[in-house]
């Protein structure tokens, strides 16, 4: 009995003659159209990591300026 992933429950429950295509090893006949989907959620996802690592620097930077000007009043008062 062959093993079922939840990514074949997902293709299933998305499409069920499409699964039974893939199962049955028949070939898509939009390749291009798939390829090119794919291309697009590589690309989205490349922007999602640059806006996540974007955001982490601001973050660090803004704790920095934060440090730096308490530091600055600190030494105003002393």
């Amino acid at each position: 009995m062959p093993i079922t992933r939840a990514s074949d429950i997902g293709n299933y429950l998305y499409c069920r003659r499409a699964w039974w295509y893939r199962k049955k090893g028949v070939e898509s006949e939009n390749q291009a159209e798939l390829a090119a989907g794919t291309e697009l959620h590589q690309k989205h996802g490349q922007q999602v990591l640059a806006s996540a690592i974007t955001r982490v620097v601001g973050m660090i930077l803004l704790m920095a300026a934060i440090l730096l000007l308490a530091a600055y009043c600190t030494a105003q008062i002393l």
